[in-house]
């Protein structure tokens, strides 16, 4: 279902698990860690990859519970929820620039760096 390179890197996620849902691949990891300035320390990270992993780049990701600022204020294009795997999701809506995806060098683990630096992007103490 995954590269072997991204199961392996997902090993350091205790709990993760794949599963298919509507056509997808999903990749659920629990409790996964956020940065200070947001309002949970942890959140249930959901990534779907299309048909054609990893020639085809992964769009967006889910948090379940949902994760906000600790100012209140609203973070851009998360308001959608989504209903995945039998919970609902809030949708974090970011995409690649054409061609910023690598088929071959990309995996998980770059993708989920793009994660953290959008989570980084978004707390308090780092918006602009």
């Amino acid at each position: 279902m995954l590269p072997a390179l991204d199961a392996t890197y997902l090993t350091r996620f205790p709990g993760h698990a794949v599963s298919a849902d509507g056509g997808m691949t999903c990749i659920l990891i629990p409790n996964f860690p956020l940065p200070p300035g947001l309002d949970h320390p942890t959140s249930d990270l959901l990534l779907r990859l299309a048909p054609g992993y990893p020639d085809v780049p992964p769009d967006m990701w889910w948090f379940h519970p949902a994760v906000g600022r600790k100012d209140g204020v609203e973070i851009p294009a998360t308001q959608v929820r989504e209903n995945y795997i039998g919970r609902q999701w809030q949708r974090w809506s970011r995409h690649f620039a054409q061609g910023q995806w690598k088929s071959g060098l990309d995996s998980v683990e770059s993708y989920l760096a793009l994660v953290r630096k959008e989570l980084l992007k978004a707390t308090a103490e780092h918006a602009a």
